[in-house]
């Protein structure tokens, strides 16, 4: 593609918003985490790049891209409002550079920054200043201020649709009125265009690389030496991320599209996959469970199958087995569907990627811990401080697929989309986008599917006794990732605790670990 717009007289961008950890086996199974990842990663020529918050959970994480990531990529990374320990100097300092100021081929200068949202989870290494702080600072006003820029280009694991995009462009446009601005945006998992005004568009490209997100920009300045057309014209696409799309696109085949280095980075794929033994079968999964293509409660819904099947067998302490308990995983946990056949080693990290063990509070007064499945679910405000966002406990498209509040199942409006379903014999199902430039923006025509509501949080009810009369106390065991949202709620039901009063529960195994033990016992191998 670079080759193609060279051909043409073009310029060829490819940008990076963050989020490369987590969620596949090829990151998650390996010794130290991303062992292999990053050797493939590295291969790609990526020329700006950013961080996201999943790269910040975890101090291992975030050195290993201040150590690591960030000097390969050199200058092309930015972190404009992230700092980062740095162990040998005992101070803390810019994780990268904060702008990114340079000319390409055909004469556009562009000036370039990287943000993160207004993250407040990150390990205790790093620090994210908050946009409107960031806005404030010389650097950052010096920059806005630059009258030999053609184009504004603000990368960031940031929503398209924020107060902090919004705070970004409203501080240029005050300093420079027509200078074109060219936004990509992260973190909410949907497809997503947003119009700031005539010469100002924003693009998010969906989740996980299913989407390739193109944006193209005819009529821009080109420091002088072209003069700029009165109009500019933005235009967008969503690719699906596949080998007949990108084929199309660069006007190749089968027999053609394929390159030495391509051949290369696959073959080191499978190695990486072979080494880590991804491909290791687990159990056959005997049916399809549903993230939101499934109404919940319901039975192809993976969270009533975790609330019904899985948490009553696998959230079990062998000092306190005989106590009745409640079991709470956040939705958010789950991060991805099941499908019918076979259940490896790489699904297990697929669909629960995070290491997060269990903790537990012991003899909680029965009356009050029955409702803190219905504080977490349902009074949102309440759940909502200073460092804490009651939006990370369902997965993001719960919370940024949608702009009113919804019934369980909602028709998708503007810049929302359903995927992965089946809806007619013509068209193959996936997504379909509606955003500030209309219906066009899929490369792909798909069918539409119904997308269903999920709670914040699921509870499975333990007792061991079987008895059906109600307990004086119990156990309130839970995800470590939610504690701070549990102990909020038992506050709000009038309980005082704090994280001296839990404690680890079934030695700190993860869901991750109990799952796929879960499927060997109890899914046959035969698929």
């Amino acid at each position: 593609m670079r080759d193609k717009a060279e051909v043409e007289g073009r310029d060829l961008l490819l940008i990076d918003t963050g989020d490369r950890v987590e969620g596949n086996g090829l990151y998650d199974a390996s010794s130290p985490k991303g062992r292999y990842d990053f050797e493939i990663f590295k291969e790609q020529q990526i020329d700006v790049i950013c961080t996201g918050n999943h790269e910040l959970y975890k101090e291992s994480s975030a050195n290993f891209e201040y150590n690591t990531t960030i000097p390969h990529f050199k200058d092309n990374y930015l972190a404009s409002n992230l700092d980062i320990y740095d162990s040998t100097k005992d101070s803390f300092v810019p994780m990268a550079p904060r702008l990114r100021k340079f000319t390409t081929k055909n004469g556009v200068r562009i000036l370039a920054m990287g943000f993160l949202f207004d993250f407040v989870g990150n390990a205790n290494n790093s620090l994210v200043q908050p946009v409107e702080k960031t806005i404030e600072e010389k650097w950052y006003q010096d920059a806005i201020r630059d009258r030999n820029v053609d184009l504004f280009l603000v990368i960031g694991h940031v929503p398209v649709r924020s107060p902090e995009f919004d705070a970004i462009f409203k501080s240029i446009r005050q300093e420079q009125w027509d200078t074109p601005i060219q936004f990509f945006g992260g973190h909410t998992h949907i497809r997503d265009y947003k119009k700031y005004d005539a010469k100002s568009v924003a693009l998010e490209s969906g989740r996980f690389m299913e989407t390739i997100g193109f944006q193209s920009i005819d009529g821009i300045s080109t420091g002088g030496r072209v003069k700029p057309e009165a109009t500019l014209k933005f235009s967008r696409k969503y690719i699906d991320n596949n080998l007949y799309s990108f084929q199309r696109h660069s006007g190749t085949n089968t027999s053609t599209f394929h390159t030495e280095h391509g051949r290369n980075v696959s073959a080191a794929i499978r190695r990486a996959r072979q080494s880590l033994d991804l491909d290791q079968k687990f159990g056959c999964a005997p049916q399809d469970l549903w993230m939101f293509r499934a109404e919940y409660p319901g039975k192809d819904n993976i969270y009533t199958w975790l609330e019904e099947e899985v948490l009553p067998d696998i959230v079990a302490d062998q000092d306190r087995a005989d106590k009745p308990r409640l079991a709470i995983v956040n939705t958010g946990g789950i991060r991805f569907d099941i499908f019918k056949g076979p259940f490896t080693k790489d699904s297990t990290y697929i669909v629960s990627p995070f290491d997060s063990g269990f903790r537990v509070i012991n003899d909680v007064p029965y009356d009050k811990a029955k409702k803190i499945i219905d504080v977490l679910n349902k009074a949102g405000e309440i759940l909502q401080t200073n460092d804490l966002d009651h939006t990370f406990l369902a997965p993001p498209e719960m919370h940024f697929a949608r702009r009113e509040t919804m019934s369980a199942r909602f028709s998708l409006r503007s810049s929302e989309q359903a995927y992965l379903g089946t809806d007619g014999p013509s068209l193959h199902p996936g997504y379909t986008t509606k955003d500030d430039g209309g219906s066009d923006g899929d490369d792909t025509v798909h069918s539409k599917i119904p997308f269903y509501s999920t709670p914040n949080c699921i509870q499975a009810s333990i007792n061991p006794s079987n008895s059906t009369k109600e307990p004086d106390v119990i156990d309130v065991v839970y995800i470590e990732f939610i504690e701070p949202w549990v102990l909020l709620a038992l506050r709000f039901l009038g309980l005082e605790f704090d994280p001296d009063d839990t404690n680890a529960y079934m030695d700190g195994a993860s869901l991750t670990n109990l799952l796929a033990n879960w499927v060997k016992e109890n899914w046959d191998g035969n698929c």
